[in-house]
């Protein structure tokens, strides 16, 4: 019963090792009797090919499936860095879209009102301070922001204050070094605006959201989504034209206004002097020294 295995091996060594002698003959002497045979009868070579071809379909398939995902993951990340690429190039050209579209359209609507005024005067250009965001005092009952600059590089109480986009709000307090500025979404703030085209006159009331309000149209005038509003120069608090935003929704819960600014990501503003006193004028401070309007030029 032991002596078997080891006759098996016995008889199967020397067979193993005529095969291996002559493997590589065997090969060459086949691969020539199928080319005669595909001289003599190519439609059985065609089909033993087609079989062949069929069986290592699978097989095949299997293999070129990692190699196909690595070429599509490759070809991805270039597409996403190629995305990036246009993507910071595109927000380049926005902002500077946008600061041209919100001088045409100042200019529009000033062109507008010289149309029919030929004796009009131009009011000066403005001075202005660059400010730096450096605190949102944003809340329930609040919506402002705080600015790294006071009035000691000019910068004055009722001050409006501008981004790349439009009106962002107004100086409400000023120290030394900072500033509190009141956006146009505070519940506290009302700005005189006019709807264009058609010249409709109203205030625009924050009320702590994303869009204010319009309240005290003016009668006769209606507006449509998609209207702009623009500041009116009424009441002396900021100049007329300063882009404010578009008409949102006229429905029962009433006319929303969505601002063109995005105040959630502002990091610098501009905070504009044109020399108006209006409602928020003040009398001399005790020491007899002039009006906080009045005091020193505003830094270009």
């Amino acid at each position: 019963m032991k002596e078997g295995p080891r006759s098996v091996s016995r008889i199967a060594a020397p067979i193993k090792n005529l095969a291996q002698r002559f493997a590589y003959l065997t090969l060459v002497l086949s691969t020539i009797a199928l080319m005669f045979l595909g001289k003599i009868d190519a439609v059985v070579v065609e089909k033993a090919r087609v079989v062949v071809t069929d069986s290592m379909a699978p097989i095949l398939d299997a293999v070129s499936r990692p190699v196909e995902a690595v070429n599509k993951v490759i070809q991805e990340a270039h597409d996403l860095y190629a995305l990036r690429v246009q993507n910071v190039e595109l927000k380049t050209d926005r902002e500077r879209l946008l600061q041209w579209q919100a001088i045409a359209r100042r200019l529009e609507a000033e062109n507008e009102t010289l149309r029919g005024l030929l004796n009009f005067v131009p009011d000066r250009d403005p001075g202005f301070v660059t400010a730096r965001v450096i605190a949102d005092t944003a809340g329930s009952f609040a919506n402002s922001l705080i600015l790294n600059a006071g009035d000691r590089v000019g910068i004055r109480k009722g001050q409006a204050a501008v981004s790349g986009e439009g009106l962002v709000g107004r100086v409400a307090d000023v120290g030394r070094r900072s500033s509190r500025l009141l956006l146009i979404t505070d519940i506290n703030s009302r700005i005189p605006i006019m709807v264009q085209p058609g010249g409709a006159r109203a205030i625009m009331a924050g009320n702590n959201t994303g869009t204010p309000k319009l309240v005290h149209l003016s009668p006769g005038f209606s507006v449509a989504a998609g209207d702009r509003v623009v500041t009116s120069g009424h009441g002396g608090a900021f100049p007329q034209g300063l882009p404010v935003g578009v008409i949102a929704s006229n429905d029962e819960n009433g006319i929303a206004v969505q601002p063109y600014t995005d105040q959630e990501r502002l990091q610098y503003v501009r905070i504009l002097d044109y020399g108006l006193t209006g409602i928020i004028e003040m009398p001399p401070t005790e020491t007899g020294g002039a009006r906080p309007t009045d005091r020193g030029a505003t830094h270009r």
